[in-house]
């Protein structure tokens, strides 16, 4: 089962928050990374703890399947020859139906942990927004961007522009501070060891 990622920026979140300015005042547009401010936020740490614990949960479920999974299949190799074609016939879609609980479990931990995390997020989300909205209106911006992403809505733009230390002070969060917080990422939930036969199934510095 692949690695589940998900950068900070999760939800594809773009941050273009626009503010009420008068008729004759100029256009002025900053920036923002998201990942950057999340990553410097204390929530990110009990996020990321939340999701190893909800991970290891998931994965202790799995390994039990996958115990007895392959506990079954050793007996059945052992025993095959002995066994009457029904017996066979029946130890075989037993094991068949072991195989296919498995990999649906693995598909919607997946899923299961996804939503997780999304939902640990959230809040730490919605306050960043309503942080970006008061620094930008505080400070005269029309617009701000985000700069995160394989493809950033912005390409370009002055380093007065980057309010992202300004968002963290109105935080209370000293920039820099948490440099080493991990990144919030949904850990893998694969088990430990597949059973035989089973289909196995960038952060920006301020």
């Amino acid at each position: 089962m692949n690695k589940i990622r998900v950068v900070l920026a999760a939800a594809a979140l773009l941050f273009t928050t626009a503010t009420a300015v008068q008729a004759q005042a100029p256009l002025k547009i900053g920036y923002t990374s998201v990942e950057y401010i999340l990553s410097q936020m204390p929530e990110s740490k009990q996020i990321e703890s939340q999701l190893k614990d909800y991970s290891t949960q998931l994965r202790t479920q799995l390994d039990t399947k996958a115990t007895e999974y392959r506990t079954k299949g050793e007996a059945y190799q052992k025993g095959a020859s002995t066994m009457t074609d029904v017996v066979r016939a029946d130890k075989e879609k037993e094991l068949q139906n072991l195989q296919n609980s498995i990999q649906e479990f693995q598909q919607n931990a997946e899923t299961s942990l996804q939503q997780k995390q999304q939902t640990l997020l959230k809040p730490a989300l919605d306050k960043l927004q309503k942080t970006i909205d008061d620094v930008a209106t505080e400070n005269g911006y029309t617009y701000v961007l985000n700069s995160d992403g394989a493809s950033p809505v912005l390409l370009h733009g002055p380093k007065d522009g980057d309010i992202s230390d300004l968002v963290l002070k109105k935080m209370g969060i000293t920039p820099g501070a948490a440099a080493a917080a991990p990144k919030v990422s949904a850990p893998s939930v694969a088990p430990a060891a597949t059973p035989a036969g089973a289909s196995k199934t960038k952060t920006k510095k301020k």
